[in-house]
């Protein structure tokens, strides 16, 4: 025979524990979502000029707004959008712009390889998606977040894609809008250049990151006068990144 008493508690307890779950995993989603909104707003604020910029350039350049969507949503590389803007402008053949975005854009091979030690559990799956939104800006932050606190590839995808809808949405603003900015207005052709400044001092924690990004700086331009193209800023950041390498352990020796 059932007891009743003891039949009631379980349904109790089940209805007590069970619609919780639902709660608590929206919860834990909310609070993914808005750690990494804090930490991408910045990015996404600095992409908003960044972008306009880019967007007025590509439409002196040619380029439908559409056009300037689909190039910020596949390729999603300010500097190598802004190059092959550049290249486009003066020219340049199909072959020789994307040689030189892609070896500017190789750097993101030194950036994936530091951010996948924290990925090591991430699902395969995931990694794609992650992958597609490294960028400068948003490594910098990512890398900052898993070396200093508690920090896991659900929020850093946040971080990535939060930056991506900015800058895309940005670029087809500047696009619509470019016809109405006179070519060269207000800076524009200095935002990339004072967006990298702006990543290299947050970047300056101490005196061997100053030591070596002055070895990058002084590499890139003496292998600019000797090296045809682009490919110097690709050797100029293996060489510094190298030797930042030997000089941190030299320093620990010491």
């Amino acid at each position: 025979m059932i007891n009743c008493y003891n039949t009631g508690s379980i349904t109790s307890i089940w209805q007590n524990h069970i619609p919780t779950m639902p709660i608590k995993l929206e919860s834990d989603i909310r609070t993914e979502i808005t750690q990494g909104l804090a930490a991408a707003w910045p990015v996404c604020l600095g992409y908003v000029p960044l972008g306009l910029a880019f967007g007025v350039l590509a439409q002196k350049a040619g380029l439908h707004p559409l056009q300037i969507g689909f190039m910020s949503l596949l390729v999603f590389a300010g500097s190598a959008q802004f190059i092959a803007i550049s290249m486009l402008s003066s020219g340049a053949a199909i072959t020789s712009i994307i040689f030189t975005t892609l070896m500017v854009n190789l750097r993101h091979l030194l950036m994936s390889s530091a951010l996948s030690v924290y990925l090591t559990r991430a699902k395969r799956i995931v990694l794609p998606l992650f992958a597609y939104g490294i960028t400068d800006e948003s490594f910098a932050v990512n890398l900052s977040k898993f070396k200093y606190s508690n920090w896991n590839i659900k929020r850093a995808l946040v971080v990535n894609h939060a930056s991506n809808i900015s800058w895309i949405a940005s670029t087809v603003a500047g696009g619509y809008s470019g016809q109405f900015i006179p070519a060269k207005a207000f800076g524009i052709d200095y935002a990339l250049i004072s967006m990298f400044i702006c990543l290299l001092i947050f970047q300056l924690r101490g005196r061997k990151y100053i030591i070596t990004a002055i070895i990058a700086g002084a590499s890139a331009v003496i292998l600019s006068v000797t090296v045809p193209g682009n490919s110097y800023i690709i050797l100029a950041s293996i060489l510094a990144a190298t030797l930042g390498v030997v000089l941190r352990k030299w320093i620990k020796k010491v």
